[in-house]
Order: structure tokens, then sequence, then C-alpha cells
């Protein structure tokens, strides 16, 4: 499956967003059913679904239809932690966007950037590394964000051709005009970005070759531990997502697949932080999220996909997951049921 893991320092723009409006954080925790005590743990990551619930909550609880929009328009270099420091010591644009590429799994496992060069164009294109679609909020706050961090590195306003949008367009259009100084296309194949080739060339401001070298040392060694932490985890999460919705494997079923035990097994999990029900808990949450996203699945057609034993025992452990009813969570997504 390879669902995203992504990087508790994420949460951060969401809550300098939410008190940038003037809002209590605490009770926005309180009310999306956040344990906002997570932030207290730098090392600490969530699933991509929880940041994309946590944005669409934060969307509902100021009532600002362009959150994620809005969000990317305060984020700072510094929010993106060890990468945004190598990214900020870049020599030119085009090193900037490639440590990006090459550090991203430290804030985000399963999203990165792909970028391509036609005639005098750069495509920078927002992808996820595993099946389904970006939630609008995560893929407005991104776009906004990297063009504007863009802008910061080099030190002035990044020409943009143009920019395109996988979901459908909002009933509001002005707010992207005010941040691309352009119409975005919607329902687009792709998230992405287009830029003048030359954009690659222009000098970062702040570029330190020394204090790259410091910076990159710590995030190749935060890259390697983290994928050394989460190598048995995303394997076996992987098989999980894999089996389904053929079956639901049992903790004695994946232990045979891998060829250990399953006391082995467990024991592998505890020690990276996690345990088979909480890494199906996860599974089946995530399938739920990328089932709901998509029309045409009834909540009965989802609860036998995922194999609840009826659909009222699937609702009872979305609302658990995530604070929502599935219907809830459709509705405040802006999907159709």
């Amino acid at each position: 499956m390879g669902s995203p893991d992504i990087s508790i320092s994420m949460v951060y723009p969401v809550m300098k967003a939410i008190m940038h409006k003037g809002l209590d954080w605490e009770a926005f925790c309180k009310d999306a059913s956040f344990d906002g005590g997570l932030l207290q743990d730098p090392e600490a990551r969530i699933p991509g679904s929880e940041l994309e619930r946590i944005m669409i909550a934060a969307a509902d609880y100021t009532g600002d239809d362009h959150f994620g929009l809005n969000q990317g328009l305060i984020t700072d270099i510094a929010d993106m932690g060890i990468l945004g420091y190598v990214m900020m010591h870049s020599r030119t644009v085009e090193g900037a966007l490639t440590a990006y590429r090459r550090y991203n799994d430290i804030l985000c496992s399963g999203f990165n950037l792909e970028s391509a060069t036609s005639g005098e164009e750069l495509r920078i294109r927002l992808v996820l590394e595993h099946p389904g679609q970006m939630a609008r909020h995560c893929a407005e706050d991104m776009a906004s964000s990297l063009f504007l961090l863009l802008g910061k590195l080099a030190n002035r306003r990044t020409p943009l051709l143009r920019v395109s949008f996988a979901h459908e367009a909002p009933a509001v259009i002005e707010p992207y005009r005010h941040v691309f100084g352009l119409t975005p296309s919607f329902g687009a194949p792709h998230n992405e970005l287009v830029l003048p080739l030359g954009v690659l060339d222009a000098p970062v401001l702040y570029a330190d070759p020394k204090l790259l070298g410091i910076f990159e040392s710590v995030a190749r060694d935060t890259k390697l531990g983290l994928t050394k932490h989460e190598s048995f985890t995303r394997r076996t999460e992987q098989w999980i997502g894999a089996c389904m919705p053929a079956s639901f494997p049992s903790l004695q079923q994946t232990a045979d697949h891998f060829g250990l035990s399953m006391r082995t097994v467990q024991q592998k999990l505890k020690e990276e932080g996690t345990s088979y029900q909480a890494l199906s808990a996860r599974v089946r949450r995530e399938l739920a999220i990328a089932y709901l996203r998509k029309p045409g699945y009834s909540v009965g057609d989802i609860a036998y996909a995922l194999h609840f034993s009826e659909p009222s025992a699937f609702q009872n452990a979305f609302k658990k997951w995530t604070g929502f009813t599935p219907g809830q969570y459709r509705a405040q997504a802006g999907l159709n049921g």
C-alpha cells in the first residue's frame, strides 16, 4: 500500500494558521479530536490521512473554504525543519528543488515532487507515491507554499506560467488569483506548477556552502535512520494493504508470509513503536478514506471491502479513528456520497 507517513512538524503550519486567525489552538484540538501533545515530540509521526483530516477539520473550524491555500501563504522555510535549511543554503533554485526531492521523506514519506523540462518550461508536479488523489487542502497548501518559498529563496517573485489542480474548482476563485497571479485549471490530470526554465538558475539569496555541508550531513543521517526505523513496519503495512479487499490477513497469516513467528512479528513492530492491531487499523482507515473520496462507493460497500461484520461496525470504527462519521467526512471534504 505504501501509505504516506508524516512528520508531526507538518502540523505546526496548521496551528500557526489557526492562531493567525485569532482562534484558540487547544479548543481546535478538542473540537477535532486531535492530541495536541504530540507536538511536544519532534520525532513523532502521524499517518497522511490524519494530516488530511486535521486540515479538513481546520477549514471547517475556521470557516475558511481556502484554508490550505491560505496556510501556504504563511508557511516559512523554518517550518520545513532540516529540509528547509538544506534548501536555504543550496547554491541555486535547482539545487534547492533537488534537495527537496532527495530529503522530503524526512517530512512526508509517500509524497514528493517530479520535475521535467519541455522547451523553455519547467513543470513541477506534486505527486503521491501510492494510489489515490491528494486531498484538496493539502494540494493547495503544498502548491502555494512551494511557489512562495521559491520566491523567498531567490528573493524575487517567482514567474508562474500555469498552475493546475486535480480536484474540482470551488465556488470562489478569486483567492487563487491573489496567490498565484492567475486562475488555475481545475479537474486536471495532475497537481502541477509550470514556470519558465530559467528559474532553475536563479541564485539562492542565503546560500552558504559550509552550512549546506553541515545541514546536508544531518539530513542524510536523519533520512537513513528513518528508513531503518520504518522498514519492517512499512513492509507489513504494504502486505496488509496488498491483501485487501480480497482478505483481511490475521497476525498468523502475516507471520507466515514473512517466515517468522507471531511473537517475532509483534516484537519487531513493538521495537518500531507500533503493533499489529494499530497497523491493521491504520491500513483500514486509509483505505476507508481512499474509498470515501471516490464516488459510487456506499458505506455498505466500503464496510464489505474492509471486512467489517456490518456497516454500523465500520461507521463506529471510522468515527473513532477520525472524529467524523463516513457521511460527515464526505460532507466536510466536499464530496458527493
